[in-house]
């Protein structure tokens, strides 16, 4: 994994090098309930595994919390 910085969430995380769905797991999102954008861009979930972080890529991951 590289030690490049990739800003998640307003935070720089030591992340370049992994893929969304490895990042997610380490962080123990749970993926039913999240969006992910990278760049900018919504980032499909049947792309997670597919989707490598690079260095200097700024991510922001969402929960979404039910309510009424």
């Amino acid at each position: 994994m590289n030690s490049n910085p990739v800003k998640i969430n307003g935070e720089n995380v030591a992340a370049a090098g992994m893929t969304i769905a490895e990042y997610l797991a380490s962080a123990n999102y749970d993926t039913k309930r999240i969006a992910v954008e990278r760049n900018l861009e919504i980032v499909p979930k049947s792309k997670y595994a597919e989707v490598v972080l690079e260095a200097g890529d700024v991510v922001e991951v969402v929960n979404f919390v039910g309510g009424g």
